[in-house]
């Protein structure tokens, strides 16, 4: 990656790649009949089931002013990132093709959780006194838990870029970060970094961190189910006794350039997008002059030096559990490449992922033969390389893989059934991967209609594990994506959330003016390549047309080329191209795609 001395990518066709692509998608019929198959039966039916059992959740875990029904709490472990996280997925679930009603109980318990939490105060915590939120944002936290907390926020847009509020609140949340709003100085232009670990609408932390800022005010955590195991006060205190390092900048942060992704694909302008990728090229810049490896600390005054590996959530820690008194490593360091990976849909420039395949190969060169096995470590701190575990480094390596889909990184992206389905190896996949989300969502209305807690017995993450949403199977199958929220593919990539979605195609319905596929429509990836996509879709009515639009990528960046049906192939050059699926018929297309050859935008295919 070159990056020029104003630290945007140079010589990236990224920088100039075509906003716009042929504005009308070709309209292609498709009538040869197709008996319905399981896997299309079962997408339905997953898609039915998601919708059913949220409504029910929603009923019992929301009140009639859709605020959540818990204890209302400040803190890292169960405050307000929690609470906005009960509807996780929902958004998502509507723009494959759930239903209007599930969006709208979302938007809903969006509106609701905001004004819950603008009115929710602290008494000793002293930024939160006024409120938890301030301009409909968290007032001030680190980027783990801020993502978390824009987990359906930042999948707004998927189904709803014409709304007018999200338009604006995007903007004014990217500009929170972007440098702009005079008011919150969470970001230094001249030194392209965020001043503080814990920052929001109320600005940076720019002091050290008190253990009272993470957990919270004072309470009696008997009656709750407490996720970390504490029993008392003192031991949610103590567990944040390490977290005061938070001045200067740290990886988390670059999960803000997500809000600058979805403010220019709203329609807000080429600076957001510039921002974003001004700042993720300075942290590449330091990566290459840290021997490929990202800091995780960033001095106050820019520089990188030999403290690099410091920082909460950094290299190097590995704080106390107190209620074991055992050291755990907490680097949250590999987190931060679905930012990167953000980068990649915003300019087309996969030096964004190699700069992650450079690190991978650094920290491998460090490996060594622990008791007869090769090992390679995970952490980095004043006394080198720690945290071995067997085998090679691969953290992020599926990331990688699905990035590039080049072949010498496949390797590291490990072993799992979706893989082995795209490769042919496993046909009864989509079927088996549906029935487990089926199931899951029948443990989770179990779960609901057992749970005997109450708004005062239960705190703000309660709910999330009993939100039914499932669709890891309907992202993969129907869109050949990644739901990075429950990563199913590695037990080296943890769950996130906030991040954007990442998939090879989706569907809009052009009759109802809407995203995801149409009543009666199923969709069926088949396999992926560094250029070409194959997927199946079908119309299980018997008596209706329907009519499909299909676009490459999540927010349109890759160019479908041409489409090959029953061997006759069409030229597309364009993000889209619609299907009239006559009833009981379907066809498998094969796509030849450019990856990643068109700026992002969330507008549906219709839009002016």
């Amino acid at each position: 990656m070159r990056i020029d001395r104003r630290g945007f990518l140079a010589g990236a066709a990224a920088l100039a790649l075509p906003a716009q692509a042929r504005a009308a998608a070709p309209l292609l019929t498709v009538s040869t009949p197709m008996a319905a198959p399981r896997w299309a039966v079962m997408q339905r039916r997953l898609l039915a089931a998601n919708a059913e059992a949220c409504a029910a959740f929603y009923a019992k875990y929301v009140d009639a002013r859709d605020h959540l029904k818990v204890f209302e709490r400040w803190g890292a472990n169960d405050g307000p990132d929690d609470a906005a996280e009960a509807t996780n997925d929902w958004f998502l679930l509507h723009a494959l093709g759930g239903s209007d009603r599930i969006r709208d109980l979302a938007s809903r318990f969006w509106e609701g959780h905001i004004r819950q939490f603008t009115a929710a105060k602290t008494v000793d915590v002293p930024i939160a006194r006024a409120g938890m939120y301030h301009r409909e944002f968290p007032v001030q936290m680190d980027w783990q838990h801020n993502a978390e907390g824009l987990t359906s926020f930042n999948l707004m847009g998927l189904s709803m870029p014409g709304d007018a509020r999200l338009r604006q609140r995007t903007r004014r949340f990217a500009d929170f970060y972007t440098g702009r709003d005079p008011a919150v100085r969470n970001y230094d232009p001249a030194r392209r970094m965020m001043r503080s670990l814990l920052n929001g609408s109320r600005g940076p932390m720019l002091r050290a961190a008190t253990p009272l800022d993470w957990a919270g005010d004072p309470f009696d955590p008997t009656p709750f189910h407490m996720e970390h195991g504490e029993t008392s006060y003192q031991q949610t205190l103590d567990h944040y006794a390490e977290y005061g390092d938070v001045i200067g900048d740290n990886p988390l942060n670059l999960q803000s350039t997500t809000l600058g992704l979805n403010a220019y694909a709203l329609g807000g302008g080429e600076r957001y997008r510039r921002w974003a990728l001004d700042y993720l090229g300075a942290w590449a810049e330091r990566a290459a002059k840290n021997n490929d490896i990202l800091p995780s600390y960033v001095r106050p005054d820019g520089s990188v030096g030999a403290d690099w590996w410091k920082s909460v959530y950094g290299w190097g820690f590995s704080p106390v559990v107190p209620q074991t008194g055992a050291r755990e490593n907490r680097n949250r360091v590999p987190r931060s490449i679905t930012a990167f990976m953000g980068a990649v849909v915003m300019s087309g420039d996969m030096g964004f992922i190699d700069l992650w395949r450079r690190q991978t190969a650094r920290i491998n060169d460090a490996s060594r033969s622990i008791d007869g096995t090769l090992s390679a470590p995970s952490m980095y701190g004043a006394e080198g390389w720690y945290g071995w575990k067997p085998g090679p480094y691969r953290a992020s390596g599926f990331e990688i893989w699905y990035m590039s889909q080049r072949a010498d990184d496949r390797a590291a992206a490990g072993d799992h059934p979706w893989l082995d389905f795209l490769e042919g190896r496993n046909p009864a996949y989509p079927e088996t991967a549906m029935a487990a989300d089926l199931a899951r969502i029948a443990a989770r209305v179990k779960l609901r209609e057992e749970d005997d807690t109450t708004p005062e017995t239960r705190l703000a993450d309660w709910p999330i594990g009993i939100n039914p949403a499932s669709v890891a199977s309907l992202v993969q199958t129907m869109t050949g994506g990644l739901h990075i929220a429950r990563p199913p593919w590695s037990k080296t990539s943890p769950p996130q959330g906030g991040v954007p979605l990442h998939s090879r195609l989706r569907y809009f319905d052009p009759t109802a003016r809407r995203a995801g596929v149409p009543e009666d429509v199923a969709a069926l990836v088949h396999s992926l390549s560094t250029d070409t996509t194959e997927v199946t879709l079908v119309n299980l009515s018997a008596g209706s047309e329907r009519r499909v639009v299909i676009r490459g990528g999540a927010y349109g960046e890759h160019r479908i080329d041409m489409v090959t049906i029953d061997g006759r192939t069409t030229p597309v050059g364009g993000r889209d191209l619609t299907l009239a699926l006559a009833p009981g018929s379907g066809a498998r297309l094969a796509l030849k795609m450019a990856r990643y050859a068109l700026r992002p935008t969330l507008a549906f295919p219709w839009a002016g």
